[in-house]
C-alpha cells in the first residue's frame, strides 16, 4: 500500500503529487516500510498528527556521539526538537525577544534589501543570467535573518551553505557525504555563533542574539547551548520556508497565466491570498516526524508506543475533501486552511517573519517587473522533505 511509493524515487521527488494522492485514497494512516513510520496524508490525519501532545517531537541523537556532539546538541536544544516543560519554557523565553513588535520593526529594513535585490536582478537581466532563486529568493530572507541576528554583511555567505548541508540530514536518505558535511556545517556555524554570542552579552546591541542574552523569565535564562541553538534554527528553519515557499510559489504562477495575470494586475491586493496558495500548492516542507509516547489512535489506525508517525504536510494540502480544485493554483483561495507552517505547539515560530517578508517582497517584484516569464527549465533541488528549485532562469520581456 504505502510502499506503492517510493520517497526516493527521482520521479516521485520531482512530482511527488500524483503518488502522494494515492496514499490519500486509503484515507487513513499506512505503514511504510522504507521508512518505518506510519504516514498521514489526509489534511485530517496530519493536522491531527500536528496537535496531539501524545505523539512528541523526540528527537534521537545521531552515532556515534564524538562525531555528531554539536549536531546533536543544536537539536536537542532547539525549540523544534523538545517537548513540554522544556519546550514551553524555551518557546517562553525565545517570543519574548522575537515577538510581533520585533518582526514588524523589521519591515523597512526587508523593503530595503528587496529594493536593493531588485536592482541587481535588474542587472542580471542585462547579462541574460537572471535566476529567480539565486538573484531574489535566496539571498532575500538570508539577508534578513543575518540582520535580524546582527550577523556582519561580509559574513552572509556563509549562511545558506551552512544551512543547506544541515538540513540534508532531513532527507529520506542522506548519504555518508551528506553526513560529514552536515557535521562539519553544524560545527561551523556553532562555533560562528558561539563567538558572536560572547561580544554580545559584554557589549549588548539591538539584534536578536543581544536580546536573546539578556531575555529572563523568573530567574530562568536560555543557556548558551539553547542560544546557539534558537539562532541556528531560525536560520535554517526560517530561510528555507521562505525561499522555498516563495520560490515555489511563483513557478507555479509562472507556469499558468491566468494566475500571473492576477498578481501583474492587482499586486497589492492579491498577494495576501497569494501568498498562502503559494503555501499551500507547492509547501516548501513535505514530512515532519512524530513518536508516539503513548498508544495514539489517528484516523483509526492506532499508533503504539514507540512508533512514528508523519504528516505528510504537501499531501494535506492538497486532500479533495478540504480544498475545492485542490490540484490548481487559486492565487485569490479564501479560506485556505493549509498546513504549511504546521499546527498544535509546534506551529513554525518564524511563519510571521515568512509571511512578513514575502508580504513586502511579492508586490515590489511584480510591480518591477510586470512581464516577468520563465526563461528556460528550473531545475530541482533533488531533495522531498524539504521541496524546492536550485534554478529558475527567468526574463523580463518589456
Amino acid at each position: 500500500m504505502a510502499d506503492a511509493v517510493s520517497f526516493v524515487d527521482p520521479d516521485f521527488i520531482v512530482d511527488p503529487y500524483p503518488g502522494l494522492a494515492h496514499l490519500r485514497k486509503y484515507g487513513k494512516p499506512l505503514w511504510s516500510d522504507e521508512l518505518g513510520v506510519f504516514l498521514a496524508a489526509t489534511h485530517r490525519d496530519a493536522n491531527q498528527v500536528l496537535r496531539t501532545r501524545s505523539l512528541g517531537r523526540i528527537f534521537e541523537p545521531q552515532e556515534p556521539a564524538d562525531q555528531w556532539e554539536t549536531f546533536n546538541y543544536l537539536h536537542a536544544d532547539s525549540i523544534l526538537d523538545s517537548e513540554p516543560p522544556k519546550h514551553t519554557r524555551l518557546r517562553s523565553l525565545v517570543t519574548k525577544a522575537f515577538n510581533p513588535k520585533k518582526i514588524d520593526s523589521l519591515r523597512p529594513t526587508v523593503a530595503t534589501i528587496v529594493d536593493s535585490l531588485l536592482d541587481d536582478l535588474e542587472e542580471a537581466f542585462s547579462r541574460g543570467d537572471a535566476d529567480l532563486i539565486h538573484h531574489f529568493a535566496e539571498p532575500l530572507p538570508v539577508k534578513v535573518i543575518a540582520s535580524l541576528l546582527g550577523f556582519p554583511p561580509e559574513d552572509e555567505h556563509f549562511l545558506r551553505p551552512w544551512s543547506q548541508a544541515i538540513v540534508k540530514m532531513y532527507e529520506v536518505s542522506p548519504s555518508e557525504k551528506d553526513q560529514s558535511e552536515a557535521q562539519e556545517a553544524a560545527a561551523e556555524f556553532a562555533a560562528y555563533v558561539e563567538r558572536l554570542m560572547v561580544v554580545r552579552k559584554e557589549t549588548p546591541g539591538t539584534d536578536l542574539i543581544s536580546d536573546l542574552a539578556q531575555v529572563e523569565d523568573g530567574g530562568d535564562r536560555l543557556s548558551a547551548t539553547e542560544l546557539i541553538a534558537t539562532c541556528v534554527l531560525l536560520l535554517n528553519a526560517g530561510h528555507e520556508a521562505s525561499v522555498n515557499g516563495l520560490g515555489n510559489g511563483m513557478v507555479e504562477a509562472l507556469k499558468r497565466p491566468d494566475q500571473m495575470a492576477l498578481l501583474r494586475s492587482r499586486p497589492h491586493e492579491v498577494a495576501p491570498t497569494a501568498i498562502e496558495e503559494f503555501l499551500r500548492f507547492d509547501s516548501p516542507l513535505h514530512l515532519f516526524e512524530r513518536t508516539a509516547t503513548s498508544d495514539t489512535e489517528v484516523g483509526g489506525v492506532m499508533v503504539k508506543q514507540g512508533q512514528k508517525i508523519a504528516a505528510l504536510i504537501g499531501s494535506a494540502n492538497r486532500d479533495e475533501d478540504v480544498f475545492v480544485n485542490s490540484d490548481q493554483m487559486d492565487l485569490t483561495r479564501d479560506p485556505n486552511p493549509h498546513i504549511g507552517f504546521g499546527a498544535g505547539i509546534h506551529f513554525c515560530i518564524g511563519a510571521p517573519l515568512a509571511r512578513m517578508e514575502m508580504s513586502v517582497a511579492l508586490p515590489k517584484l511584480m510591480e518591477r517587473f510586470p512581464s516577468l516569464s520563465l526563461a528556460g527549465e528550473p531545475t530541482s533541488r533533488g531533495t522531498f522533505v524539504l521541496r524546492g528549485w536550485a534554478t529558475v532562469p527567468i526574463s523580463d520581456q518589456r
